[in-house]
């Protein structure tokens, strides 16, 4: 219990030093300070403040080491000498040996002591960052099954539904070549008739999430996708003032990829930013290179996505849209993915939202 008792003094008393020392300047300033004052009191006392000089030396072995100690006690023992002159021999090498025994002690333990509490501190945030790995891991893993799970029932029915969907659209078109019908059936036909192609593109779009086929890797040129992706995404903007603005590095490498299935994210991307922006902004596409890796960036200036909503939005169904079906955004997801790369959402410095496309140059088999 008192070894417990005197190690936990131990640790409070080189945690409140530690943090002392944290302003060196000042904890110097009072250390020259004691020792300056012990030793005018030394010369004014004829040696009688000289055991006070344990002070000073003290205080530099906790700030300094036992370097620093050591260095303090030799001054002392000038001092000492200077103050007592060659009268007592004998007294000033036991007080110098003591002074200096004094410096090596405090100065090897406190070292030691701060030696162990940085091994531990660096112990600690090796493990707290093993732990977030795991963590994240952990999720992944989860989310990994929830998908899977989703993406088979996806799947089972969107085959199911597609099959009556089909007899539908097929009834409809027989319908709609009868020359009598009046003016009501006949946009009745029609409403059926686009609800069902509606209904065909939800499917494919489950379909796409359940299974999204595997991608074609060749040497792709960034500058040619990234054009084409601005083509589409201006000739859908419908009548909104958007302006839409690409933003590339020079001489940037070719990326190995799926051209196809990486035009219909970024696409996809550039519709939600478009659609998310006001009247007179500008969307952004970018590409740069870092670290080996291609990152191809969408930012736009909207209202953005509340922070609790942003780990969602690559989880199927959540939408923030009116409209939406939930799905675009998981589609985009897993494509990335499988073309090893990630996908990040952010909020942007100001306002918007910023997509991150994260993709290695070079594509590893396996």
């Amino acid at each position: 219990m008192t070894s417990e008792r005197s190690k936990m003094t131990g640790d409070f008393i080189v945690d409140r030093w530690t943090r002392l020392r944290g302003g060196r300047g000042l904890s110097r300033t009072i250390n020259v300070v004691v020792l300056l004052v012990v030793i005018t009191l030394d010369w004014l006392s004829n040696g009688a403040a000289t055991p006070f000089l344990a002070l000073p030396v003290a205080l530099s072995a906790l700030r300094e080491g036992w370097r620093g100690g050591l260095a303090t006690a030799v001054l002392c023992s000038i001092a000492i000498s200077t103050v007592q002159g060659a009268a007592s021999v004998g007294s000033f090498m036991v007080t110098s040996t003591a002074l200096v025994c004094l410096s090596l002690l405090v100065g090897i333990v406190f070292d030691r002591e701060r030696t162990r509490r940085r091994h531990f501190q660096e112990t600690n945030a090796k493990l707290s960052s093993v732990y977030e790995k795991v963590q994240a891991n952990f999720e992944g893993m989860k989310r990994i099954e929830r998908l899977s799970a989703l993406g088979q029932l996806s799947a089972g029915l969107a085959h199911e539904i597609r099959n009556p969907l089909a007899s539908i659209s097929g009834a409809a078109s027989i319908l709609r070549r009868n020359e009598k019908l009046d003016l009501k059936h006949a946009r009745c036909i029609e409403i059926i008739t686009n609800e069902c192609h509606r209904l065909n593109g939800l499917l494919t779009n489950f379909l796409e999430f359940a299974r999204p086929p595997a991608p074609h890797f060749e040497t792709i040129d960034l500058d040619t996708v990234l054009d084409s992706v601005l083509a589409l995404a201006n000739h859908g903007i419908r009548g909104k003032m958007v302006h839409c603005e690409k933003q590339t590095e020079r001489n940037l490498p070719r990326l190995e990829g799926d051209p196809e299935q990486l035009e219909q994210v970024l696409l996809n991307l550039m519709i939600n930013a478009i659609e998310a922006s006001p009247n007179g902004a500008t969307v952004i596409l970018s590409a740069e290179a870092e670290d080996g890796k291609i990152v191809l960036r969408v930012t736009d200036r909207g209202d953005g996505v509340p922070p609790a909503h942003i780990d969602r939005l690559f989880d199927p169904f959540f939408t923030t849209k009116e409209h939406g079906t939930g799905l675009g955004l998981p589609v985009a997801h897993q494509i990335i993915t499988q073309m090893g790369g990630t996908i990040v959402a952010q909020r942007g410095s100001g306002k918007g939202m910023m997509f991150s496309v994260v993709l290695p140059a070079k594509h590893r088999d396996g």
